[in-house]
């Protein structure tokens, strides 16, 4: 069962009992192939040793130096990476969802800032560098059912890629929430 812990080490228990060796033993095959890309490394954990993605991933990113998954601890550390412009209409984009729904939280889930309500998401996005995708959280039919309100944005499966000076559509981006709070709802029924 995958970790809900952002530490890396989380993972290390997990692979010590299900391929047999301790973790030492892990970070000396690491180091025997240290000279090797991301891609290599992983492949040499999941085609030599039969790991999944996940446990070769935890190794080899903490071989790397990297001990969480976690980048961003709060919605200003993510923002602050951007230019005023994008920042701008991020900030815009959730205002506009806020404003309907105050008692949604900022969190920062799959390491993109989320808009959440109790237990469940319902709204994210990711900044680019052209766009910013937009979309309800699991929302592939959500965009399917909204798919001619989209006129002049950019679909993809699961999101929406806006311009990074978008001029904010209120009604839209409340709809989209709207329509997620009900999907949450009757899948719970």
């Amino acid at each position: 069962m995958p970790s809900n812990s952002s530490d890396r080490t989380s993972h290390f228990p997990a692979i010590e009992k299900k391929y047999g060796q301790p973790m030492a033993y892990w970070f000396g095959q690491m180091a025997e192939i240290v000279d090797r890309k991301y891609p290599e490394q992983i492949a040499f954990l999941r085609e030599n040793h039969g790991m999944s993605q996940a446990h070769a991933n935890a190794i080899v990113m903490y071989s790397r130096g990297s001990t969480s998954t976690k980048k961003y601890s709060s919605f200003k550390e993510y923002f602050d990476l951007h230019d005023a412009q994008k920042q701008k209409t991020a900030k815009a984009i959730f205002k506009a969802i806020e404003t309907k729904y105050p008692k949604m939280e900022e969190v920062i889930a799959w390491n993109q800032p989320m808009l959440k309500l109790g237990d469940d998401y319902i709204f994210g996005l990711n900044i680019l560098k052209n766009h910013i995708l937009i979309a309800p959280h699991d929302g592939r039919q959500i965009l399917k059912d909204f798919a001619d309100r989209f006129e002049g944005l950019e679909v993809k499966l699961k999101t929406v890629a806006v311009p990074v000076d978008w001029k904010v559509d209120t009604k839209l981006l409340q709809d989209l929430a709207a329509a997620r709070i009900k999907e949450i709802k009757a899948n719970k029924k």
